[in-house]
C-alpha cells in the first residue's frame, strides 16, 4: 500500500501566522493535528538526529509562518522574476532538491499565511513594469513570475488556497504570467480557469532516474498523461528536462523519454511547447544528508570523477559536471531533442 503524501499530525505555528485568515483555514483542514507554538518558522527544533526521519517529517509536519521580506528577484532563465514565496519545503523527497540545503535536517512544507500582503505586492510590482517591450527567451510579451521556486505548487494547493489565489491574480494581469515547475499531478487545478496566464512546467526525467531520485512524486508516465489535459484547461504547458544525470546509458534513456513525450501529447501542446534543460548541480551538505536516508541515490549524484566544486553562497560546496565534459553532454542531449522532438523548442540548456 502506498504511503500517503500528507498525513499531518503536527503543525508548528508562529502565533501571528495562525491568527491570519489563511492560517485559520490551514488549521481547520487538519483539525486533529497537534499545534506547537514557535517564535519563528525558521526556529523549528530539528536536529541531526532527525535525518533518519526525513520522509516521515515531510509527511507528518507542517509549519505556518509570516513572509516578512517581500521581494521580486530578477531571474532571466525560468522567469523574468522570482516572486516572494508563499511556501517553502515539500512533502515530496527528490534526492537532488536544493531547498533542503537551506533548512538543515528536515524539509517539511512551510506555508506563509500573509497571502494578501504577497498578492498585493505582486500586483503593484507587475504594474510598475508596464508593457514588456522586448521579447526574450522567457516570453515574447508577458513578464513571467516564478511562484514556486522553493516548493511544488501542485502539492501546496492540497494544503491551502495560496496557489489558487496566485493563479486568480495573474489571470487578471494582462501583462504578466505566473509560472511554476511541478512533479506532482494535482487534477484539482484543472478547474481553476487560468486563461493562459499561468505556465506549468512539468519536470521530466527518464523512468529509471525518476524511480531512484524522484521519491514520492507522481510517476513520469502520469505526468506525461496529464499534459494535454492541462493545456485543454487553459494552462500554458512547458517541460523541464531536469535534472539531467550523466550515467551509463543515460542518453539512450532520454531518447526513450522523448519518444514517449511525442506519443503522449497532441498538436495543441506541441504548438506552444518549450523546454528548459538543466544538468545536475549537487551539494556537499545535501550529499551528507542523503547518506543518512537514501545513500543509493548518491551513487549517481555524487561523482567526483566527473564533477568540479564551486563555493556556494551559503558557504558549502556545489558540484557540477566538469567544464568541457559538460558542454559535450549538453550538445549531445540538445541534438537528440532536435532529432526526436523537433517541435520542442529549447528555451535554454546548461
Amino acid at each position: 500500500m502506498t504511503a500517503p503524501l500528507l498525513d499531518v499530525r503536527r503543525i508548528y505555528a508562529e502565533p501571528a501566522a495562525a491568527e491570519l485568515p489563511r492560517g485559520k483555514d490551514v488549521l481547520a483542514r487538519f483539525p486533529d493535528a497537534e499545534v506547537v507554538e514557535v517564535l519563528s518558522h525558521q526556529a523549528v527544533p530539528y536536529t541531526a538526529a532527525d535525518v533518519d526521519r526525513w520522509v516521515r517529517i515531510k509527511t507528518e509536519d507542517l509549519v505556518l509562518g509570516v513572509k516578512k521580506s517581500l521581494t521580486a528577484r530578477p531571474n532571466g532563465r525560468s522567469s523574468d522574476f522570482v516572486a516572494p514565496s508563499t511556501a517553502n519545503g515539500c512533502a515530496m523527497a527528490c534526492a537532488y532538491c536544493y531547498v533542503p540545503r537551506r533548512k538543515g535536517y528536515a524539509n517539511p512544507i512551510t506555508v506563509f499565511t500573509n497571502i494578501d500582503k504577497i498578492t498585493g505586492y505582486l500586483a503593484r510590482h507587475v504594474g510598475r513594469q508596464g508593457v514588456k517591450q522586448v521579447p526574450d527567451q522567457v516570453d515574447p510579451t508577458a513578464w513571467v513570475y516564478d511562484i514556486g521556486e522553493n516548493s511544488d505548487c501542485s502539492v501546496d494547493a492540497r494544503i491551502s488556497d495560496n496557489v489558487r489565489d496566485l493563479v486568480d491574480l495573474f489571470r487578471d494581469l494582462p501583462t504578466a504570467k505566473a509560472s511554476f515547475a511541478t512533479k506532482h499531478v494535482n487534477r484539482d487545478l484543472l478547474t481553476w480557469d487560468p486563461q493562459g496566464r499561468t505556465r506549468i512546467r512539468f519536470s521530466l526525467m527518464p523512468y529509471a532516474d525518476s524511480k531512484l531520485l524522484d521519491i514520492r512524486t507522481s510517476p513520469v508516465a502520469e505526468r506525461l498523461a496529464a499534459i494535454d489535459d492541462f493545456v485543454t484547461a487553459g494552462y500554458e504547458v512547458h517541460v523541464n528536462l531536469s535534472p539531467v544525470v550523466v550515467r551509463d546509458g543515460w542518453l539512450e534513456d532520454w531518447a526513450q523519454l522523448l519518444s514517449d513525450l511525442d506519443d503522449a501529447t497532441g498538436p495543441w501542446f506541441k504548438a506552444q511547447a518549450a523546454a528548459e534543460v538543466i544538468f545536475l548541480t549537487h551539494n556537499d551538505r545535501l550529499h551528507e544528508v542523503n547518506l543518512g536516508w537514501h545513500p543509493k541515490a548518491e551513487e549517481v549524484l555524487w561523482r567526483p570523477e566527473l564533477q568540479q566544486p564551486k563555493r556556494s553562497q551559503t558557504g558549502g560546496w556545489n558540484v557540477r559536471y566538469r567544464t568541457g565534459f559538460k558542454g559535450q553532454q549538453v550538445s549531445a542531449l540538445t541534438e537528440l531533442i532536435a532529432q526526436r522532438t523537433p517541435w520542442l523548442r529549447v528555451r535554454y540548456a546548461f
